[in-house]
């Protein structure tokens, strides 16, 4: 873990401030009174929050962003020219005015002392290619670069920190630890890969002495964290861009494992049971002799409940507002971690309770037309197998249940890699759909390599037996769903890419529809 991150008052520049992990990062450094920079090339409602907390934001990925820190090593202020360029690239942020600054205050602790004359640290994704031009001019001005998890382990160092690791589940799961300390009164900062209501966002900063984070095995970076508390939901192959087998991301998650003080696992999941063998194990299975288990489940249409037993001993009984056996399994981890931390379980099921979810894990949308839209981030085949069984809960479960009832999986296809790799296991992975409408390939970045098209996937799908449409964009997508969705209908949109987008519009259609004339 590098030890030069400066927390101390030098600035941070963010290649791609408005990325989901990115963000959150920048809002933690930004609330702890550090000076926050950043390019994007495109406003959201992320970005504006950080502008509302002083983050000066450049809508375009240029050398010229860095014209203020030079201004400031020069001791001297920028030409007209240079000022109307700045001022135009950073419109609409908020702070000291750039048009008639002579030099940043770069010292960002709210004092007037004079300006520090230093370069920013420059913090990228791996989303950010080598030869992108503000990259490029950060190495030859010479300025610190930073990977976003090196801001996130030099973090987590600070605190007494909970990482959440695990192909499926961490948003969830960390989110659900979150909420539950914030609950007890504990305070605490929270980094997460998803926004929820409870923060307002994807990053909250507390007092307390606790930080929980996502911790992301996508790129490799997840060996850099060392936690007190480390969770491991389960491990499978979900990044064939990055690893070419299993095996090498079973090894990721050892070096994980064993950089954590108390590691947390889910013992369902043989990889973990087998590979990581964690001090603390939780299981759906009461007979499987982990030390969090439950007994007499009860997975209902609004709701989870379920006995929670702790090495034998009854604690009690838990409900949660999340559906399925997954989101049981993420509570069960919640509650080993409450535990380690001395939380009395009465408190811990009061939290849990009162959980809402997270944004885009099976977040109801709205209901228009007795039609039911659901977004959720699923892009996995077993991401999705498991999102579908709670839908059918869902709707097997509605006072409102009639034959005619139908999950409508709306399915957008994540990266060429993945689509690929997994193309097979995408085909088996709807049946819990009653009708499936599959997009074409999102590409997050990737290049066409004209191996798999959306196409493809939904001919495959076809021929496990499932009706399928196929829309070869996403207005088709929406024309299709306007003319074919039903009242009964539970609409389910999956996928990490853009297919939301539509939700919307498909939505003020069958509100329209269902006014009277």
């Amino acid at each position: 873990m590098p030890s030069s991150v400066d927390f101390s008052g030098r600035p941070f520049h963010f290649i791609g401030i408005g990325g989901i992990g990115m963000s959150a990062l920048a809002y933690i450094l930004a609330k702890r009174k550090l000076p926050v920079y950043g390019s994007d090339l495109k406003s959201s409602h992320i970005t504006e929050r950080l502008q509302g907390m002083g983050a000066h934001i450049f809508w375009r990925q240029d050398a010229s962003n860095f014209e203020l820190f030079q201004t400031a090593l020069n001791g001297s202020s920028p030409d007209r020219g240079a000022l109307g360029a700045v001022s135009s690239a950073v419109a609409g942020t908020v702070g000291t005015s750039v048009a008639t600054a002579e030099a940043p205050k770069l010292n960002g602790n709210g004092s007037s002392g004079q300006a520090i004359p230093r370069l920013p640290q420059v913090v990228c994704s791996t989303a950010i290619h080598p030869e992108n031009a503000e990259y490029r001019a950060a190495l030859d001005l010479g300025c610190p670069i930073f990977h976003r998890s090196d801001v996130l382990a030099a973090l987590i160092q600070d605190y007494q920190s909970i990482a959440v690791a695990g192909t499926h589940g961490k948003t969830t799961t960390s989110s659900l630890i979150g909420f539950m300390l914030m609950a007890a009164g504990l305070d605490p900062t929270i980094v997460v890969g998803g926004e929820v209501n409870a923060w307002e966002g994807n990053a909250r900063l507390g007092e307390g002495p606790y930080l929980v984070a996502e911790a992301d095995e996508s790129d490799g970076s997840l060996v850099k964290l060392v936690a007190k508390i480390g969770i491991v939901t389960n491990v499978e192959l979900d990044h064939p861009d990055h690893y070419d087998t299993l095996d090498q991301v079973i090894d990721t998650f050892k070096v994980f494992a064993q950089n954590c003080q108390t590691l947390v696992g889910c013992i369902d999941d043989q990889i973990v049971k087998d590979c990581l063998q964690p001090n603390v194990s939780y299981s759906l299975q009461q007979n499987s002799g982990a030390d969090y288990t439950a007994s007499g489940v009860e997975y209902g249409a609004e709701s989870t409940k379920a006995g929670i037993w702790e090495r034998g001993a009854f604690l009690g009984e838990m409900e949660l507002k999340l559906l399925g056996k997954h989101n049981l399994s993420n509570a069960l981890a919640a509650v080993a971690v409450g535990r380690l931390l001395g939380l009395e379980f009465s408190a811990i099921a009061k939290a849990i309770a009162g959980f809402e979810g997270a944004r885009r894990r099976f977040e109801v949308r709205g209901f228009h037309n007795d039609i039911l839209f659901v977004d959720d981030y699923a892009h996995h085949p077993s991401e999705i197998r498991v999102t579908l069984a709670a839908a059918r809960l869902r709707i097997e479960g509605s006072e409102k249940n009639t034959k005619s009832r139908r999950v409508v999986a709306i399915f957008q296809p994540h990266r060429y890699s993945r689509t690929l790799t997994f193309l097979p296991e995408f085909a088996q992975s709807f049946g819990d759909a009653d009708l499936v409408v599959a997009c074409d390939i999102y590409s997050a970045g990737e290049p066409n390599l004209g191996e798999i098209s959306g196409q493809q996937v939904a001919d495959l799908i076809a021929k496990e037996g499932r009706k399928v449409e196929f829309g070869h964009s996403l207005e088709s997508v929406s024309k299709f769903l306007t003319e074919n969705l039903q009242p009964g209908d539970l609409a389910l949109f999956l996928g990490a890419g853009n297919l939301n987008q539509i939700i919307p519009e498909v939505m003020a259609f069958y509100q329209q529809a269902s006014r009277p004339n």
